[in-house]
């Protein structure tokens, strides 16, 4: 008689868009379903969502792919979930919402920049290996405390993303090292809550509210009664920690060892790179830990895809003329040939690593240059913006010879070709597209005792689909138009400080 087939969920939960996907035990998808949530900007710079729509989102993605899939509960041997970095997800001591803050807030943007200033700032890099910035969830907790003293006061968990479906699902209070590293919340390298870091950020009255620290593979609980019957699920199947979505997506793209380097074009712009141990400059934006001798050395800012969904929003999808905006994008920017010429894009939508008051836009944009030319600025804006990151990583020591792509972009057919040669190294795109669920369900692999290892995992469950070789030919056009995409940069940030602060 054959085995019995087995299965994993991997749930990615973004700070949209949540989908649940179905793999079997060597990484090929059997179902998913995807849901777009709905985001809330009540005032400018405020970016928030509603926690029980995330929660019946959850639960709907999962019935929906549960029922799509066609397999019997009961061969679900786990459960993953990883979810987006940073915002804030508060609860009341009755687990019920108080505020959901996504990672592309930026309320607290000057109460960072003074926590990040002097002796406290520094501090803070030393023990945490980042600097307060305005989506950081520390920060924002701080921001609470300070101008929203009522919320602060019923507060009783402090929650990332992830965290608030995996309690949806087993009833368990916990994060893991992965996302309370990434988020600043904790003492590095060795990855624990410190009294004295909290202290720094000014709260040292919530310690008591960080949940209990797990590590991403560890079995938090099994899917309750009651999660049982929203989602599917079979009661008591085992549930894990789960990670921050950046290590989920490096995992799922195959990058595990030391020395690979992982390249997301989602809504942020990530940029990692693994290492045996962290990178302690100053320079570089964060560090995720994700088990004993596991680290990401991350770059990242809210600077990568979104602009072209914002462009698809605002200009493409208006006219109700195109069946597949995405491709028609695509199209335009793969007939225009670059040129010298070309305009430029800065892909500051939501503000940048390097200040708050940066802000997008298209510049020397001439007569004859058409939607194809602006397109294709804004997809090597985006490249850009990417490359710089990876500069800091290189300046700080960081060594890696190839790039794995992820995320939403790497689905295009053109702008991976477009990484490669501004980039000037190979890239190779993954077979499976949806890598933060499959990240996920190599945790709860590991976790349910039928995957050995993450090692184990990425050679079982990830293979690569494609490769892009850089073409010589345009490095000299990539490099140049690099140099005028930092210079006006930095030309233009008196004017984004002025147009900030009217």
């Amino acid at each position: 008689m054959a085995d019995k087939m087995r299965y994993l969920l991997g749930l990615d939960a973004g700070n949209t868009v949540i989908k649940a996907v179905l793999f079997d035990l060597d990484g090929n998808q059997i179902a998913m379903h995807a849901l777009d949530g709905q985001t809330s900007v009540p005032q400018p710079g405020y970016v928030e969502r509603d926690l029980n729509e995330l929660w019946r989102n959850a639960h709907q993605a999962i019935r929906a792919c549960m029922d799509k899939a066609g397999v019997d509960a009961r061969d679900i041997v786990g459960v993953g979930c990883a979810g987006h970095g940073n915002g804030l997800y508060l609860l009341d001591k009755d687990q019920e919402p108080l505020l959901g803050i996504q990672s592309l807030d930026s309320r607290a943007a000057r109460l960072a920049d003074q926590l990040a200033a002097g002796d406290t700032g520094d501090q803070l890099q030393q023990m945490s290996l980042q600097k307060p910035w305005p989506s950081q969830t520390p920060t924002l907790l701080a921001w609470v405390k300070r101008e929203a003293p009522e919320v602060y006061g019923k507060a009783a968990t402090v929650l990332l993303c992830k965290d608030y479906i995996t309690c949806k699902l087993t009833g368990r209070l916990v994060s893991d090292v992965s996302d309370m590293s990434g988020c600043g919340f904790l003492r590095m390298p060795d990855c624990s809550y410190d009294p004295e870091l909290m202290r720094l950020y000014g709260l040292e009255d919530a310690l008591g509210m960080l949940p209990e620290l797990l590590m991403p593979s560890d079995v938090v609980g099994q899917v309750t009664e009651e999660a049982a019957a929203l989602t599917g699920l079979c009661p008591g199947t085992p549930v894990v920690a789960g990670f921050f979505d950046v290590v989920a997506c490096a995992l799922g793209s195959g990058v595990v060892a030391n020395g690979q380097a992982s390249v997301i074009v989602g809504t942020w712009s990530i940029n990692q790179v693994v290492s045996a141990s962290p990178v302690a400059a100053s320079e570089v934006f964060m560090v995720s830990g994700f088990g004993p001798g596991r680290y990401l050395n991350i770059e990242s800012s809210a600077t990568s895809a979104a602009n072209l969904e914002w462009y698809v929003r605002e200009f493409v999808e208006r006219n109700g003329h195109h069946d597949d905006p995405f491709g028609y994008c695509n199209q335009l920017v793969a007939a225009t040939e670059p040129a010298s010429d070309d305009p430029m894009y800065h892909p500051f939508l939501y503000g940048a690593r390097l200040g708050s008051e940066m802000r997008a836009g298209f510049y020397g944009l001439s007569g004859w240059h058409t939607e194809g030319h602006m397109l294709r600025a804004l997809y090597e804006g985006v490249m850009f913006e990417h490359r710089r990151h990876i500069e800091v990583l290189v300046g700080a020591g960081v060594r890696f010879d190839d790039v794995v792509l992820s995320g939403g972009g790497a689905r295009s057919p053109v702008w991976p070709q477009i990484f490669a040669d501004g980039l000037g190294k190979p890239v190779t795109i993954s077979a499976c597209q949806e890598t933060g669920a499959l990240g996920a369900a190599i945790a709860a692999g590991c976790g349910a005792g039928v995957v050995a290892s993450y090692e184990a995992g990425v050679e079982t469950m990830t293979r690569a689909k494609k490769s892009f070789t850089p073409n010589p030919a345009l490095r000299g056009h990539y490099d140049r138009r690099y140099q005028l995409f930092i210079e006006l940069g930095a030309d233009l940030r008196k004017f984004w400080s002025k147009l900030r602060d009217a």
